[in-house]
């Protein structure tokens, strides 16, 4: 059984701690009290937002910050890390997330995103440290039968590599307490995050074309890009594009905080859904995010994405009902900080 101890006293290893959503919920446990130490190799984030998470942390949480730049892979350094550190938790973040990329380089996905996992449990392992948290996908759910998806909607098969991983890894770490039952796993699967820290400070910086709508929206209303290609609109929906369950990453952060909590001095495996609840098309993203910039975003209709469901959106009620969480952030609220982000930081954490 994990051993239940107060936010003052336990230490949260985040793998991917760097990246868009680690250094949101990051940010979360630094105030409620946590000890954190980061792991990421920055391969896909930027050093600048530790700093950028100290400001606004403040000097005090601060402190109880480490960052290791690091490789999760690399089975030397990670025992080093938990050498070094008692580690209590682990949030697991860290791997490659781009589902077109995926498609076309299957081996780096497979061997980076299910191999730093394998290590990671096998160092926790080593060391006594049986309690994980880790950053799903509904895109475990595939093409939905009925929605809303609760965490009872059968898993399909995936549709890319990317979510492939996040199938096996869900598997692996349930066959990890099938073995041990003192293994103690919270498998998130969250929907579409988006928005942005309502400082300013941080937010998504996707490197080369962003995949995900919102980035590439935000880079259009900026001057960037000439339009945002809208892709099919004749799916089965109100508008006829595709309509998607969008998160703040602020609402995500709270989360996993949320799941830290719930899991303290317990076993097992247990899934929650994050998400609002609520279906937004893209061409009400477009329609929202003109409103938070005060201009018309441009956009153009091309052809229809393969593997694109009509609609996807979550049933959150038992996250609200065990762990007493629900997303606060409305669509408004998740383009205003994203643009606020995106205008402060035209170039992202680049100067």
């Amino acid at each position: 059984m994990s051993q239940k101890k107060d936010p003052k006293d336990t230490c949260v290893l985040v793998t991917g701690g760097a990246g868009f959503i680690g250094s949101h919920t990051v940010v979360e446990l630094l105030q409620d009290g946590y000890q954190v130490v980061i792991v990421d190799d920055l391969s896909n984030a930027s050093e600048k937002v530790v700093d950028r998470i100290d400001q606004i942390v403040g000097e005090e949480a601060a402190q109880n910050l480490t960052f290791y730049k690091a490789d999760v892979n690399d089975r030397e350094a990670m025992e080093a890390i938990f050498d070094q550190n008692d580690i209590d938790r682990v949030i697991h973040f860290a791997g490659f997330k781009a589902v077109g990329e995926s498609v076309s380089k299957p081996i780096e996905y497979y061997s980076n995103n299910l191999g730093n996992t394998l290590t990671l449990v096998d160092v926790m392992r080593n060391h006594g440290c049986k309690d994980i948290i880790f950053s799903s996908s509904a895109t475990v759910y595939g093409a939905p039968d009925s929605l809303p998806l609760t965490e009872e909607s059968p898993k399909k098969p995936a549709t890319n590599p990317y979510g492939w991983t996040k199938w096996m890894i869900e598997q692996i770490l349930t066959d990890l307490h099938t073995a041990d039952p003192e293994w103690n796993v919270v498998l998130l699967r969250y929907f579409n995050p988006i928005g942005a820290h309502p400082s300013g400070l941080m937010g998504e910086d996707p490197k080369g074309i962003p995949n995900n709508l919102l980035p590439y929206v935000a880079q259009v209303a900026i001057g960037k890009r000439e339009c945002v290609h809208v892709f099919g609109n004749d799916y089965n929906t109100p508008d006829g594009t595709g309509v998607r369950d969008y998160i703040h990453v602020c609402d995500l952060g709270t989360g996993h905080a949320a799941a830290l909590k719930w899991m303290n001095g317990r076993t097992g495996v247990e899934i929650f859904n994050l998400g609002t609840g609520k279906g937004t098309s893209v061409l009400q993203i477009i329609e929202a995010f003109g409103k938070a910039c005060g201009k018309k975003i441009p956009y153009q209709i091309d052809p229809r994405r393969p593997g694109d469901v009509d609609a996807n959106y979550a049933d959150c009620s038992k996250a609200k009902r065990e762990m007493g969480w629900e997303a606060k952030y409305t669509i408004d609220d998740m383009c205003r900080d994203s643009w606020n982000w995106q205008s402060k930081n035209p170039n992202g954490f680049e100067d």
